[in-house]
C-alpha cells in the first residue's frame, strides 16, 4: 500500500482509495484517515491511499493547492470511498457534502457514517437513490466494500480493453 498525501504529488495510473469526508480542522483533533490507513493495511490493500491530509497531519496550509491537488487525485482514484463522522461544530464536512453530490454520478462512490452521525439524512437518500444501496454504518465494512469494489472496477476495465481488442477496436 501506498500513501498519497496533499503535500506530495498524486500519484497517478495505479488502482486507488481516495479517502473522502470531513477533515478535522484543529491541532488537537486526530484524523479519522490514520485509522482508514491502518485499517486498510490490516486488510492488505496493495494500491494507493489518497489522503487528502498533510503527511504531517497538520492543518492545510494553502487552499488553491488543496483544490487542485484534491480535484486531481478524485480524478484519478478507482474507487472514491467518502466516510461522514461528522460532529458540529468542529468537523463539519460542508466541502463534502459539495463533493459527494459532485462525485456521486461517477458511479465509483462507497459511503458510510457512524449511526450518530449529524445532519446526513440527504446524503443516505441520495446514495440509496442513486445506487440502490444503503449507507454503511463500519468504516472496516466500508473499506472492506472500497476494496472489492476496486477489485470489480479493475476486473470491468481489464474486460472492456480485452473485448475491444478481440472486436478490432
Amino acid at each position: 500500500m501506498q500513501i498519497n498525501y496533499s503535500d506530495q504529488p498524486v500519484i497517478t495510473g495505479k488502482k486507488s482509495i481516495f479517502l473522502a469526508g470531513p477533515t478535522p480542522r484543529g491541532e488537537n483533533q486526530i484524523s479519522w484517515r490514520k485509522k482508514a490507513c491502518e485499517i486498510l493495511e490490516k486488510l492488505n490493500f496493495d494500491g494507493v491511499v489518497y489522503v487528502p491530509e498533510y503527511s504531517t497531519w497538520h492543518p492545510k496550509e494553502d487552499y488553491t493547492d488543496q483544490a487542485l491537488w484534491e480535484r486531481m487525485a478524485l480524478t484519478e482514484a478507482t474507487v472514491i470511498t467518502f466516510w461522514v463522522p461528522r460532529s458540529l461544530p468542529d468537523m463539519a464536512g460542508f466541502t463534502t457534502n459539495v463533493e459527494f453530490g459532485y462525485w456521486l454520478p461517477t458511479k465509483k462512490v462507497i459511503y458510510g457514517r457512524p449511526d450518530h452521525a449529524p445532519k446526513t439524512k440527504y446524503l443516505d437518500w441520495l446514495y440509496e437513490l442513486d445506487y440502490n444501496k444503503k449507507p454503511i454504518n463500519d468504516l472496516e465494512k466500508l473499506l472492506q466494500e472500497a476494496i472489492k469494489m476496486v477489485d470489480d472496477r479493475i476486473e470491468n476495465e481489464s474486460k472492456k480493453n480485452t473485448n475491444a481488442i478481440l472486436c478490432g477496436n
